[in-house]
């Protein structure tokens, strides 16, 4: 039981720092034949200052929530019919899924990473030296017979990347070998659990392997850090943390890799100048890891990125490399995932612009809004043809409203640009522009337009 502190009554919490936020009926000591009381709850703080700020953030946060704008911006859905924890894109969020994929596909590539894809199901073997069915069982779904065979839906990526590790002989010359994969994995979540994009049972990984000598271990790793720091700084993430997990009780390996593998990880982090813990035994049983967190718009935490070292699976699958004494080697192995699954990122992004992304990202950059469409929608429709040959998102709302209720439907929306256009702008191949936070830029030509919001989507604005 709960033994303190405790004060005497509300005229003790100083400052006017309570506040009843709700009450519910109550059957004293849960028997029907007892007394029905009233339940009070509140929320009591230091100074009204600081109950003013929780309360602000407890609204604030109702308006982010990303499962009420995915469906107030068309986002994403769930159906029943479909499944709890399966997610449907729908056009909208499909297409910042897109950017974003896109944008971190090139990075990859120019970080030299490998693309590879490969199947959602594998045979029951696979996971059994995996030891996926061992440790892992309980996240997996049930098994499919196919022509007599056991095969399972995927819980992760990484032993069909080792198997493309063993499809040739490799040199010590080959390493480092890094594979990325957009990969959907399935994992079983209890019902109880799931919450919106931040807690699904189908997922979408940009899940990466890297395979490589020891001596390299330490520069892959720092390399590794260095690039989940620039990617989630590239879509607007800049508070962090990291957690350094360490040896648990139970582990694989060799306890002076552990040790090698651990102070990588240390002095990676400590090289990057970002505050971080050290979680004493936190660590999966086959190696250490660094757990990177972010701080959203309201300051809550959210886990997106890991990279995780593996003493088990390099053993459990007899990988080799031939080293330069001409003998087989044993590579290290590291895993990494730099946003996570998409679709907790996405949640993630959603509720920290508020649904109001950055132009570069916006799914619709810009909206059309003729003042009359039978004088200014063939205008309209030429503009709008303008601007996507010029690589713009751009809608035309050609519906027969009025201008203030297309103006504010382009807010709701949190488009980023409303482009009006009149008789005037018509005559002067211009547009008015507002923007949606309500401030009007006034009449400008249609390709100084152009180049203002290409200007944004290369600043990433």
């Amino acid at each position: 039981p709960w033994r303190g502190a405790h004060r005497g009554g509300n005229g003790q919490i100083p400052g006017g720092g309570f506040k009843a936020t709700s009450g519910a009926g109550a059957l004293w000591g849960g028997e029907s034949r007892r007394a029905k009381v009233q339940r009070i709850y509140g929320t009591a703080w230091n100074s009204k200052e600081e109950l003013d700020q929780y309360l602000w953030r407890l609204e604030e946060a109702k308006r982010r929530d990303h499962r009420r704008l995915g469906k107030e911006l068309d986002l994403f859905s769930i159906s029943d019919d479909v499944g709890p924890g399966l997610i449907l894109w729908h056009p909208k969020g499909a297409m910042v899924r897109v950017i974003a994929e896109d944008f971190s596909r090139q990075a990859h590539l120019q970080n030299g990473y490998e693309w590879v894809f490969s199947p959602h199901i594998g045979r029951a073997q696979l996971w059994v030296t995996s030891g996926h069915l061992s440790f892992y069982k309980e996240n997996m779904y049930a098994p499919m017979d196919i022509d007599g065979e056991e095969y399972y839906a995927k819980p992760m990526n990484c032993p069909f990347h080792i198997q493309i590790y063993k499809s040739h002989l490799r040199s010590y010359r080959d390493l480092p070998q890094r594979y990325a994969e957009y990969g959907t994995v399935y994992r079983y979540e209890m019902s109880g659990v799931l919450h919106g994009l931040t807690r699904v049972r189908g997922f979408t990984q940009d899940d990466a392997h890297i395979f490589c000598r020891p001596d390299q271990v330490e520069e892959e790793i720092s390399r590794a850090l260095e690039f989940s720091l620039y990617i989630l700084r590239s879509f607007g993430l800049s508070d962090f943390k990291a957690y350094l997990a360490t040896r648990p009780e139970k582990y694989v390996g060799d306890p002076a890799d552990w040790e090698k593998a651990t102070e990588a990880l240390r002095r990676a982090v400590e090289s990057q100048a970002i505050p971080y813990e050290v979680d004493e035994g936190g660590g999966a049983f086959y190696g250490p890891k660094i757990d990177l967190k972010v701080n959203d718009a309201l300051g809550r935490e959210w886990q997106l990125s890991t990279i995780q070292f593996d003493f088990n699976m390099a053993e459990r699958f007899q990988l080799e490399y031939i080293g330069e004494d001409g003998k087989p080697h044993r590579p290290y192995m590291v895993h990494r995932a730099l946003l996570g699954s998409m679709e907790r990122f996405f949640g993630v992004l959603i509720e920290h612009y508020g649904g109001a992304f950055p132009v570069w990202l916006a799914p619709v950059q810009a909206t059309i809004i003729p003042i009359s469409d039978e004088k200014h929608g063939a205008y309209g429709q030429a503009l709008q043809a303008r601007l996507q040959a010029a690589g713009l998102r751009v809608e035309l709302d050609a519906s027969k409203d009025r201008m203030q209720a297309k103006i504010r439907r382009a807010q709701l929306q949190k488009v980023p640009y409303m482009l009006i256009i009149g008789d005037k702008e018509q005559a002067a191949d211009a547009v008015s522009v507002r923007l949606r936070s309500g401030e009007d830029l006034g009449a400008m030509p249609v390709d100084a337009f152009i180049a203002r919001a290409k200007e944004d989507v290369a600043a990433r604005v």
